[in-house]
């Protein structure tokens, strides 16, 4: 049982409960046992949180490393864990496994491998890894290209209740690129496939999820097209939503001059025009998900000619800042960015999480959405590399708490 905490001072900031103004928040038995203008109690712990806002703790939506240190440097209290992992998430003994690794500091909520070692061919036991502890399930870093298969999918997942997460890129177009068609990509040589093969795969899967009564999340939306594809899809009652990372609402194809294999993503970086359109889906609440896309990759794989470099970036303890810049620029406020960080997230996987209210766990992230500071990779509490290295930011966390006990504090 963990001691009493009491959060005096913050602004408290919770979307789910529709709080926001100065209040003193009680912790007690690993739940929230109060919040309001009372006294707290003698034998209570005091966190002064005067000048910084408290919110429910980050739930990281579509993570690829359960990575403890960088998640607790982050804010993020619980990670929604993708099946690529070796051996993928396909067995019901590897998604409990999956389940414990990071507790009790962060919690890990795995996604089930969609088919059998992630070939898209094959549909593994969902019902069982549902059972072992999965909240959904995804077909990994790459689309399912047999459209027979993923209306399978779709149709089994319904059965089961659980969503489906999928890649948005049409696997015959992107087969071998590294880039999005565009003057940079020509210029530098590189493979690369159209950005309206996004489309293409986000029509097909909306068309099938319609079909099966689905509920589909598509984890990275990042063109104009796919937006509006959605769009489409939801004016026709399709249950879908979609996330992105902030790699793609910050940085658009430039960054991959000079063959800057720290900017190799995947999907990989979209033109300015696709840029802006994405800051505009988070505007008008077309992506209701923002998460890290945390993905990072050793020294040895980034360090690499362009197209030998493995895609992806350490996200998890830059989430929280580079959102804020959504709320700095006037995107968004900051209630609708821990909306996009916690309390969406949390409604579509079904967790009991990403809420202040009473009794809901003691999950909360204590930060200063003003402290000035420039991102280190080198720095990092978790692997290191990221497309953001040497960029001035702003918004630090202070103190992260996961059930009732103070794993973070700056």
């Amino acid at each position: 049982m963990s001691a009493a905490i009491a959060i005096t001072g913050g602004r408290v900031v919770c979307p789910a409960t529709g709080h926001d103004g100065i209040a003193t928040i009680l912790l007690k038995d690993r739940k929230v046992a109060g919040i309001g203008h009372a006294e707290p109690p003698a034998e209570a712990q005091i966190i002064d949180a005067s000048g910084l806002v408290v919110a429910p703790g980050l739930i990281d939506a579509g993570v690829f490393r359960a990575d403890t240190a960088a998640a607790n440097a982050g804010g993020v209290t619980r990670m929604i864990l993708m099946p690529d992992q070796s051996p993928p998430l396909d067995d019901p003994a590897l998604v409990a496994f999956a389940q414990g690794s990071g507790k009790p500091d962060v919690w890990v909520h795995p996604l089930a491998a969609a088919t059998r070692w992630l070939k898209g061919e094959e549909l593994a036991e969902i019902g069982l890894a549902q059972a072992a502890g999965a909240v959904g399930v995804a077909t990994g870093r790459r689309a399912i290209a047999d459209a027979r298969v993923m209306q399978r999918l779709l149709a089994y997942a319904t059965g089961h209740g659980l969503v489906v997460v999928s890649h948005a890129e049409d696997v015959a177009l992107t087969a071998g690129a590294v880039a999005t068609e565009g003057e940079y990509a020509t210029r530098l040589g590189l493979a690369a496939a159209p950005a309206f093969a996004e489309a293409l795969a986000i029509i097909r899967d909306c068309r099938l999820a319609e079909a099966t009564g689905a509920r589909l999340h598509i984890r990275q939306v990042t063109t104009a097209e796919g937006l509006a594809a959605v769009r489409t899809a939801r004016a026709r009652g399709v249950d879908v939503t979609a996330g992105v990372t902030p790699a793609h609402l910050l940085l658009n194809d430039m960054a991959v001059a000079g063959f800057r294999s720290f900017a190799r993503l995947s999907p990989p970086l979209r033109s300015e025009t696709d840029r802006l359109a994405v800051i505009d889906g988070v505007r008008d609440g077309t992506i209701s998900i923002l998460a890290s896309g945390h993905d990072p990759q050793s020294q040895e794989d980034k360090r690499q000619p362009f197209a030998d470099a493995r895609a992806g970036m350490a996200g998890a303890e830059t989430l929280l800042a580079l959102g804020l810049g959504l709320v700095r620029d006037g995107v968004i406020d900051l209630p609708g960015l821990i909306a996009l960080l916690s309390t969406n997230p949390a409604r579509r996987f079904g967790l009991v999480a990403g809420t202040l209210q009473l009794g809901a766990p003691a999950d909360l992230v204590v930060f200063d959405e003003a402290a000035p500071w420039r991102i280190d990779g080198d720095q990092f509490h978790g692997a290191g590399n990221t497309p953001f290295n040497g960029l001035p930011t702003a918004g630090r966390v202070r103190i992260t708490i996961k059930g009732g006990d103070v794993v973070w504090r700056a």
